[in-house]
């Protein structure tokens, strides 16, 4: 028999599985659950970029595109971040077209970090940025963010966890899971923290669109800024352009040139058929974002409205489409607040640990889905928070 144990990377083995994934596992038996968990738009991508894509196909452009991406899409990008952010790149150097946003996230981690080497990653924060630091063999100084600050990072608890073997900081915002965003103001007083430091930002802008009062800032707008920031996004959330995987990083030359090397070697170029549709989403889709956002707007607003009406506290989101409700006064874990839910009341909704330690005794509840489904899953949430009280 093969010792699997012997020849497996410890690196990886050691690492826990996905807290999202883990609870989705278990509704995979289970029949009539409303879930409320996957944050992936119910709206299906909008048939002009559907048919940008069938088109390629039946003229029969099914072959490898550059590394980088097709030029005509890189363009589209550059042209896109310049009208809607005021951040440009040069389509010819400066972007890479990756498989999804997480594939940029990793390969961003893997062309900087090494071991020794320290990434800051305020929490909670999505799932990924963790496990991919550890991979490269840095370590990850968490950084709790709190209710009172609106789950936003200040330059104060930055200050305190930049050391000598900083490298880069993640900056997750607008933020899933918790819906906050950082103003302008806000981003400068990171900059300012990290002016005169050899420090990078990996700014993750995957939810740039999905602010609701207020445009989205990049923090590479700011001055002295671009020069240290990678900028990840992608077509999934914006566009509902989940099943086509494909995303897309912005950085100066010399740090864009080595992470195309990953990109070569790995994955070679991003699929053909998602590029020439993604060409017609930058080009002609800002009224389909409108659209969308101005529907996830309405859903924020009945969730929230909802949830209070029960009388949980509930962090009003800014950014994305998850609401970050508090369920510490019910006296269950957060795995067991959302466990028996699911068991009692077949409402699914993910566990706030998912997202760090920082998470205990909250839930991230996605409102990517319809209001009759929403409607549903909080009938079923306030029956049972009235077993509870």
């Amino acid at each position: 028999m093969i010792d699997y144990s012997s020849l497996l990377s410890p690196t990886v083995t050691n690492l826990p599985s996905s807290g999202i994934r883990k609870f989705f596992d278990l509704l995979e038996n289970m029949k009539d659950v409303t879930a409320l968990t996957v944050g992936q738009p119910d709206f299906v991508t909008p048939w002009h970029i559907r048919n940008a894509g069938v088109e390629s196909l039946e003229r029969g452009k099914t072959y490898y595109t550059s590394n980088a991406g097709t030029l005509d899409l890189r363009r589209a990008i550059s042209d896109y971040l310049t009208r809607r952010f005021g951040v440009t790149y040069d389509p010819t150097h400066e972007i890479v077209v990756t498989v999804g946003g997480s594939e940029a996230i990793d390969m961003a981690m893997r062309a900087v970090l090494t071991e020794g080497d320290e990434v800051i990653i305020p929490n909670p924060a999505f799932v990924c940025y963790e496990p991919l630091a550890k991979m490269t063999g840095a370590t990850p100084v968490i950084v709790d963010t709190y209710v009172e600050d609106k789950f936003k990072l200040t330059p104060e608890t930055l200050k305190k966890a930049i050391t000598p073997r900083t490298k880069m900081l993640v900056l997750p915002f607008p933020n899933n899971p918790t819906g906050a965003i950082m103003t302008r103001e806000e981003l400068e007083g990171i900059a300012e923290v990290l002016r005169g430091t050899n420090i990078l930002v990996l700014s993750d802008e995957i939810y740039a669109e999905l602010t609701y009062g207020r445009r989205h800032v990049s923090i590479a707008e700011l001055d002295g800024m671009r020069e240290r920031t990678i900028l990840v996004s992608g077509f999934s959330k914006a566009y509902a352009m989940t099943g086509w995987r494909l995303g897309y990083l912005c950085a100066p030359e010399p740090l864009a040139a080595q992470m195309l090397k990953l990109h070569q070697y790995a994955i070679m170029c991003a699929p053909t058929v998602s590029q020439f549709a993604a060409i017609e989403a930058m080009d002609n889709g800002d009224a389909d974002v409108a659209e969308m956002v101005e529907e996830y707007d309405r859903r924020r607003k009945y969730i929230y409205d909802g949830l209070t009406s029960m009388g949980i506290e509930v962090f009003e989101p800014e950014g994305a489409f998850y609401i970050w409700p508090n369920i510490g006064k019910f006296g269950l874990t957060s795995e067991e607040f959302c466990e028996r839910l699911l068991y009692e009341h077949k409402c699914a909704i993910v566990p706030g640990t998912a997202f760090g330690a920082c998470g205990e005794g909250f839930a991230r509840i996605s409102y990517a889905y319809s209001v009759k489904h929403i409607t549903k899953a909080l009938e079923q949430i306030e029956k049972f928070v009235r077993t509870l009280k």
